[in-house]
């Protein structure tokens, strides 16, 4: 099958054998791929991953080990766990230190024609979800996860830091879940997205002077976000820290302890909760999709990826 590898930082497409699944895994053919931060870093050497990269997708199964998953359109939860350690015995299967994730970590990802995924890990996807918007469930889930590791989250005065991908989204989230979050940004394009759909939005370089948010979450995806999070949080309050870079954060640990805030780390989130989301808001991604390339112009997907106007890029294999 065609897939995506990285050579020197650079995506390439070459002929990889069909994926083999393990008992109990489905053999997905790949109709959507999305392209996040995560997977840009990983071109720069995060992680030091060797293989397949992506793990944003929509797909159709085309083996399953179960009768009645054959022809399915799914989405998939990306970390697979052992299930037999003390961490997966926990019901922490997603912090499973035996884990493989999805085109990121020891597990070939969604970069390609076809990927293997255990059938506990897929979610079939209803019927009134566009592929488009089926195909950011997991970046959508992981908007989720906010609500779940901050109780009462929507009840705080929030705020969202980055306009990209992942901030909007978690400014939709929260919003949904009764805040009414400030966004702050870099790129007057994206914001524009947002003021349209009614958040108040603020250049990150022209901050208000009314700050001290409860809450902020940090997804710019720099090294230099947490600093400019622990800017806005008051005392007291919490950062969830989105962002997964290369660089080290340069974060001084004295305001943390003198202002005594919370910083959480938040990866990935409820599947159910962001398929529910689509479903009783059809519309809500509408404007997030901001290319389609076939999987031979992954090199031309990627240098897209870099453009101050995008949103989300998507590969169709």
């Amino acid at each position: 099958m065609r897939a995506v590898v990285f050579r020197d930082g650079r995506p390439e497409v070459v002929e990889r054998p069909d994926p083999a699944p393990a008992p109990g895994e489905a053999i997905v053919r790949v109709r959507l791929a999305g392209i996040c931060g995560t997977d840009l870093e990983l071109a720069g050497g995060y992680m030091d991953f060797r293989g397949v990269p992506g793990h944003e997708f929509v797909g159709v199964v085309e083996e399953a080990p179960q009768p009645g998953w054959a022809g399915r359109r799914v989405v998939g939860e990306i970390n697979v766990a052992c299930g037999d350690c003390l961490a997966c015995e926990a019901g922490r299967a997603r912090h499973c230190p035996r884990r493989s994730v999805l085109g990121i970590l020891r597990r070939d990802g969604a970069f390609a024609e076809r990927l293997a995924l255990p059938v506990a890990n897929l979610h079939e996807v209803p019927e009134g979800v566009p592929d488009d918007a089926a195909v950011l469930v997991e970046p959508l889930a992981a908007a989720y996860a906010v609500l779940e590791q901050v109780p009462g989250a929507g009840r705080l005065r929030s705020a969202v830091l980055g306009d990209g991908r992942l901030g909007q989204l978690c400014a939709q989230v929260l919003r949904r879940a009764g805040s009414e979050p400030v966004v702050f940004g870099r790129h007057p394009e994206k914001l524009r997205r947002l003021d349209r759909l009614g958040f108040s939005t603020f250049l990150a370089s022209d901050p208000p002077a009314d700050r001290g948010f409860d809450l902020v979450v940090e997804a710019t995806g720099s090294p230099d976000g947490v600093a400019a999070a622990l800017d806005l949080v008051r005392p007291r309050g919490t950062v969830v820290i989105k962002s997964t870079t290369r660089g080290r954060p340069p974060v001084g640990v004295s305001k943390l302890v003198v202002n005594e805030i919370t910083m959480i780390g938040s990866r990935c989130g409820p599947f159910p909760a962001a398929l529910r989301h689509l479903v009783e808001e059809p519309d809500a991604l509408a404007g997030m999709v901001s290319a389609r390339y076939p999987l031979e112009e992954a090199a031309l997907a990627f240098a897209r990826c870099e453009e101050p106007d995008v949103l989300k890029v998507l590969l169709e294999p």
